[in-house]
């Protein structure tokens, strides 16, 4: 009995260290005294013979060894387990706990159970009935296990409910027929299992572990990613980790779209398949449709674990696994594929992008592959980093670059680097080159080059304007690509590209004509665009050029350069000096950037008839044309901070514009009357023309305008009367002007969500050592008083209103806020008010209210519940605050030397962050409501004028961020403040000091933080 308890209680230890590791193929487990002589070690010579590892405890246990321990570690180390149940095996209690450890293998890591039952019924076993049942009844050292038998009848029950051989109704009762057919079912079972992975594992196991979480929440999951990233690795590996768990009914169908491609592919996938789950050797299948029916009938009751890899069209779908009809329940079908929007056809809802590795682990993997260790060598570091950062974490790049400058000198490496900058491997090109030349049509295969020679990390919708005028359905192709993992759209709208998918593109270009650059479609590689041009090489196959010479001197270009290029639609020539007549060349283009162009005024004989985006950012430009010829395909005219320009071109000839940006054009004065012609404009930029002193009166028939930005005009002092018939405007950005009265018709503009206006003349500082609170400490303005007309509290759409340092008083402020009911942010810094102005109290909506900097404030109070965020640091002259909120999350009041009252703050439910550095006069009190309801916050910045510490800051042991400000106490009473971040557990305040030298001290005050504390206790 000693024994039992022995095993029973080091199979816990065991299990939990236990790996899916298989070290052999079978444990065999029996009742030694009936069948060790026997039929055991028949079946035991016979695996042996057929090349399967097997384990049997009569003849592998070394002498000395615990006999229990090694058992286990058998067991778990053992892709199949067969129990042999014989007349007597529920009789002995070492089989039983073999047993029991059995089905828990079976249970958490996949372990194969394949019971055989020797001349005895199966019901038997499961019910434990007859033989079986008088152990549990009769024995007297069962009776002393009590604890364990029921586990022990659970394992029986189990394992005799599971497929396996019943020697009775198998060859009329002859062994060693039975014998060999239980040896092709172990062989069968063994065959499948394990495919490789990869050599170095390096970040599988997590992705491994997401994708299994998963499954068990669908039976279909799909695998994305662009290729290279370890789709079909993961893959692979959660195959090894599951299949032990379908009893042999699993298959992996490799290379999905590469074999389909072949003459009756989709029929020999269909034969794998149905070889891997049936084991069936002789059968055929003549074409398509009898596969699918073939599967649909023979695998309806199997329940099975499929992967498709590689898929890349739905009639591969269709012509294997179909729907979920056509197997058991339970079934797994696991589909790995570059085409996302393929698995949105399919209706597969639980997805799995596969992401780049970080770079830990892509060094790691790198090193693994170049120096067979986990880090480089140290003078090979420098090198190998760049080597990583170049890559970007794609699991193939690292490993076929790996295993390229593997066992080469530092010399080598530095020529490869180099080389591989401009020509990319060829594995990783013909790898990654799948995704390109599988895209639908050559409109979507040119989005893909022109993208990657010319646009990366440009706003998506910009791009779109120019590829639409080159009539290649830019909506469609460009989300097909970021289906097919070419590209992704950032949170700020920026088209991005991996640098291996853009170098792979741009190598494509290459190609098509390696030595002679002016035969290629695309030129962006400097050297090659300047010999192009200098040596008149171009050829009308040319459709795209960019040079940007703002790094270079003086670089001159005859016209004449571009004369055969007469499929040139994208052109970036920044900062180059164009000489010769323009006659005849630029009629195809779509885009033109000319950032710093030298010119004075646009050639009146440059035709530009189908140019949709013209920049020329920084240019030399005075006046846009003497006589400007009609544009009519313009829709963006950038012409920022051309410091020259005086007047906007006549915009008669350019109707179809629809961004126009003047941006830092410091010397314009006048914006042409006819830009009231320009119906489909939504966007006008003029922000920082200081010498703009009006709009035109025709601006208010621009219909489509949405946002107009005239901050910065700083002479500009009124808006246009009937500014309210801009009926689509939804922002209105006139920060730093002379305006001092709105229009009465401002109450039109139905459709306004964001209006900002105000001083801010002194510029910007930062008032908080807090980033998410960081603010803008204004300086007074002029004490002019701003006319806010009655009509402003019509504008029921705004949900932002900005009217800092505007110099607003009670008499100023006559209107009621109340009735902007969207307001979500009301910034009123910098104001002169003593009291909020009226209505702020019943914005439903509002969240943040900035009240920094007005300093005649004297309380602040009638606060809206919505309210999540208060700012009202450096209102000197306030004394009390009232709060409404109950979920409120941050509220700054630093340097507010005469606060000495907070209402309201007991009832917040929420963990607000709180900053009160300078609040002098704000006394600390251990009985009143507000200290104790600041033991709730997560991170205070509070200055304590006394040497006293609040009981509450003991209460912040839970592990998050305590913050809080301490004075030094010097023999003469000078107080010095040190802000000090601490993220350790804290039991006891008094034991700050302790850490002073491991944590983060703003300023490098360890010294005298660790002073303070000492002065304190």
């Amino acid at each position: 009995m000693a024994t039992s308890k022995t095993f029973s209680e080091s199979s816990s230890s065991a299990s939990s260290s236990s790996k899916s590791q298989w070290n052999r193929d079978v444990f065999l487990s029996f009742r030694g005294e009936e069948t060790r002589k026997n039929f055991t070690d028949h079946l035991y010579a016979a695996l042996t013979q057929a090349g399967i590892s097997t384990f049997r405890d009569s003849d592998e246990l070394s002498r000395g060894e615990d006999i229990s321990m090694a058992l286990i570690k058998a067991i778990h180390e053992s892709r199949i387990a067969i129990p042999v149940f014989s007349k007597g095996y529920a009789s002995s209690l070492w089989c039983l706990a073999e047993l029991a450890e059995i089905i828990k293998c079976k249970n958490t890591i996949g372990q194969i159970v394949i019971p055989i039952f020797y001349n005895v019924d199966p019901s038997d076993v499961r019910k434990q009935t007859g033989g079986f049942g008088e152990a549990f009844d009769t024995d007297e050292e069962f009776k002393k296990e009590m604890e364990e038998v029921k586990k022990w009848r659970e394992a029986l029950t189990e394992a005799a409910e599971l497929s396996g051989w019943n020697l009775q109704n198998i060859a009329d009762g002859y062994e060693s027929i039975f014998i060999q057919k239980v040896v092709e079912d172990v062989l069968s079972k063994l065959n499948y299992i394990y495919l490789n992975v990869a050599k170095y594992p390096v970040g599988i196991e997590s992705r491994v572990k997401d994708v299994i979480f998963l499954l068990s929440l669908d039976a279909n999951v799909g695998i994305r990613g662009m290729g290279g990233i370890g789709k079909t690795t993961i893959a692979k590996a959660v195959f090894n980790q599951l299949c032990h768990g379908f009893e042999g009914s699993c298959s992996f169908l490799s290379d999905v779209r590469e074999v389909s491609e072949q003459p009756n592919g989709l029929v020999q996938l269909q034969k794998q398949l149905i070889h891997d789950i049936l084991k069936l050797k002789n059968f055929k299948v003549p074409n398509i449709d009898c596969g699918i029916n073939l599967i649909k009938e023979r695998l309806r009751y199997k329940r099975v674990l499929i992967v498709l890899d590689d898929l890349d069209q739905l009639k591969q779908v269709d012509a294997l696994v179909g729907d979920r009809n056509w197997f058991g329940p339970g079934s797994r079908i696991i589909i790995t594929t570059r085409d996302a929007h393929l698995l949105d056809q399919l209706h597969v809802g639980l997805q799995y992008e596969v992401r780049e590795l970080n770079r830990d682990e892509s060094l790691q993997l790198f090193s693994w592959q170049a120096f067979m260790q986990t880090f480089p060598v140290d003078e090979y570091m420098e090198l190998s980093n760049d080597v990583v950062d170049y890559v970007g974490g794609l699991p193939l790049a690292l490993e076929v670059l790996g295993s390229y400058l593997c066992k080469r000198s530092i010399p080598e490496w530095k020529s490869a680097a180099e080389k591989l900058r401009n020509i990319p491997h060829h594995h990783i090109q013909k790898k990654l080159r799948i995704s390109f030349d599988t895209l639908d049509d050559d409109k979507i295969k040119d989005i893909f080059l022109d993208i990657a020679c010319f646009f990366t990390s440009m706003d998506k919708d910009y791009v779109v304007k120019i590829l639409e005028g080159c009539g290649f359905y830019p909506e469609i192709g460009i989300s097909i690509l970021i289906g097919r993992s070419l590209l992704t759209i950032d949170s700020r709208n920026k088209l991005v590209m991996h640098q291996l998918l853009q170098d792979m593109g741009r190598e494509i270009i290459r190609e098509i004509s390696p030595n002679h650059p002016g035969k290629r479609s695309r030129l962006w590689f400097h050297q090659d665009v300047l010999d192009v041009l200098k040596q008149h090489k171009g050829t009308e196959a040319v459709e795209g050029l960019m040079l940007d010479a703002r790094e270079l001197k003086d670089v001159f270009v005859s016209t004449e350069s571009f004369s055969k290029m007469r499929s040139l639609r994208l052109l970036q020539i920044n900062a180059v000096h164009l000489t010769g007549p323009y006659e005849n060349i630029f009629y195809e283009l779509r885009w033109l950037r000319w950032h710093e162009c030298p010119l004075k005024c646009i050639p009146t004989s440059l035709q530009l008839g189908n140019l949709v985006v013209l920049e020329m950012q920084g240019s030399n430009i005075r006046e846009f044309s003497k006589e400007i010829k009609v544009l009519g395909k313009l829709q963006i005219l950038d012409l920022s901070h051309s410091v020259h320009l005086a007047k906007t071109p006549n915009f008669s000839g350019i109707t179809n514009l629809e961004r126009l940006i003047l941006e830092g054009c410091r010397r314009l004065v006048e914006v042409h009357q006819s830009i009231g012609h320009l119906k489909r404009l939504v966007s006008l930029n003029l922000e920082g023309c200081k010498n703009l002193n009006n709009l035109p009166e025709s601006i208010c028939y621009m219909k489509s305008l949405e946002t107009l930005n005239i901050a910065g005009c700083s002479r500009l002092g009124r808006l246009p009367e009937h500014l309210g018939n801009m009926e689509a405007l939804t922002e209105l950005l006139a920060e730093r002007t002379a305006i001092k009265q709105l229009p009465s018709s401002i109450g039109h503009l139905k459709n306004l969500t964001e209006l900002s206006m105000g001083g801010l003349k002194d510029g910007i500082r930062s008032i908080s050592w807090f980033p998410q609170f960081s603010s803008r400490l204004l300086s007074k303005s002029s004490k002019s008083i701003a006319f806010l007309p009655p009509s402003f509290a019509g504008l029921s759409s705004l949900t932002r209103l900005v009217l800092a340092d505007f110099g607003l008083s009670e008499d100023a402020v006559s209107i009621d806020l109340g009735r902007l009911y969207s307001l979500v942010d009301l910034d009123l810094r910098g104001n002169n008010f003593s009291n909020l102005p009226f209505g702020i109290s019943r914005l439903p909506k509002l969240k943040t209210l900035w009240l920094n900097d007005c300093r005649n404030l004297k309380s602040i109070s009638d606060l809206p519940s919505s309210l999540k965020q208060l700012l009202a640091s450096n209102c000197t002259s306030m004394e009390r605050l009232s709060l409404q909120s109950k979920e409120l999350l941050g509220l700054s009041l630093i340097n507010c030397p005469k606060l000495v009252e907070i209402q309201g703050l007991e009832s917040v439910e929420t963990a607000p962050i709180i900053q009160m550095q300078g609040c002098n006069d704000f006394k600390y009190n251990p009985n009143q409501a507000l200290w104790q309801a600041m033991s709730k916050c997560e991170v205070l910045g509070i200055c304590f004028s006394s040497c006293e510490i609040p009981d509450w800051c003991n209460h912040q042991g839970d592990g998050s961020l305590l913050s809080f400000y301490v004075p030094e106490v010097s023999p003469g009473n000078s107080i010095v403040g040190v802000m000090v971040w601490i993220v350790y557990a804290i039991t006891d305040v008094r034991d700050l000091y302790k850490f002073a030298k491991v944590k983060k001290v703003e300023k490098n005050c360890n010294c005298v933080f660790t002073q303070s504390l000492q002065a304190l206790w």
